[in-house]
């Protein structure tokens, strides 16, 4: 075939891909696409951001349902309309690498590394003389308290692993910019995979609150996607809401606490009573899914 015949597309007779004979735009055998030509720089990026953030159409129309009917896009999918919809994975991984993206560029701190010592108050006529001797005092106070803590700490580790409890020593003496800086890069390089590994967990909790719903595994998992993707939606809109909008900010958070048990009803049923007890318990172990989680991956990345 020339370089001009590459070039342009073109109807085949027969798919490139497996042989059989098409008869439309997309091979009824394997899927591929009938019209085959060597794709431009545009075309080839665009695939290749389409593997990991949803560019389409689609993502549009299913992000203004996802947002504003809340359980529709789970019930479309589970009674077989899907194809005018953005996949529940595709709609999941685009928006929780937004809202990662957007918290590692916001610069939000993960702990405040700095302590303040509330002094007592003293005279005027006395400050000039205690205050060297108090800011001393308090300073060594402060370091041998930490020094307790440390040793604490030290000590329970080693004794469940004298390696682990070497590493959290050696964590522990940097200085605490430096602990600041390695928490805040084995949050970013291992509490995504961490949250996004909860999926299954979240979809378990769901099976066990509607046992005998008659809902599969499947179904469930479905509906955690789509969840989970609003979540990690709102909460980037939070982060790039100005801070003096409170209200704003406050008309959000309560949107997406009730947006979950809305969906619950419109996918599951039930009365709002029993809804809203199983929501607790939802929010409740899945919170503390999330904390162990994030704990338990950057604990491992630092000490490893």
């Amino acid at each position: 075939m020339t370089t001009e015949a590459l070039a342009h597309p073109q109807h085949a007779d027969s798919c490139k891909n497996c042989g059989t004979i098409t008869r439309g735009n997309y091979c009824h055998q394997c899927g591929q696409s009938a019209h085959v030509h060597v794709p431009s720089a545009r075309e080839f990026l665009h695939e290749f951001l389409g593997h990991y953030v949803a560019l389409e159409g689609k993502l549009w129309k299913s992000l203004w349902l996802l947002l504003f009917k809340p359980g529709f896009l789970s019930r479309e999918y589970i009674e077989g309309r899907r194809v005018r919809y953005l996949e529940p994975l595709r709609l999941y991984l685009s928006f929780s690498i937004v809202f990662f993206a957007l918290v590692k560029l916001s610069g939000a701190h993960l702990f405040d590394p700095d302590i303040k010592v509330e002094r007592p108050a003293i005279s005027a006529s006395a400050a000039g003389q205690a205050t060297e001797t108090m800011v001393g005092a308090a300073t060594k106070e402060q370091a041998e308290t930490f020094d307790r803590f440390r040793q604490m700490v030290v000590d329970k580790a080693a004794a469940l692993d004298p390696v682990l409890g070497t590493r959290v020593d050696r964590f522990m003496r940097r200085p605490v910019d430096q602990q600041q800086d390695a928490v805040k890069r084995a949050f970013f390089g291992y509490a995504p995979y961490a949250i996004f590994a909860l999926m299954p967990l979240f979809a378990a909790y769901l099976k066990l609150l509607y046992l005998g719903s008659g809902r599969r595994y499947g179904e469930h998992f479905l509906f955690a996607l789509h969840s989970n993707a609003f979540a990690f939606f709102m909460l980037s809109v939070m982060i790039l809401v100005p801070g003096s909008w409170d209200f704003v900010r406050f008309l959000l958070f309560v949107w997406l606490a009730f947006y979950l048990p809305t969906a619950m009803r419109r996918v599951y049923g039930g009365g709002r009573l029993l809804t809203g007890v199983r929501w607790l318990v939802l929010m409740v172990l899945h919170l503390v899914s999330v904390s162990l989680a994030i704990v338990l991956s950057v604990g491992q990345a630092l000490l490893a």
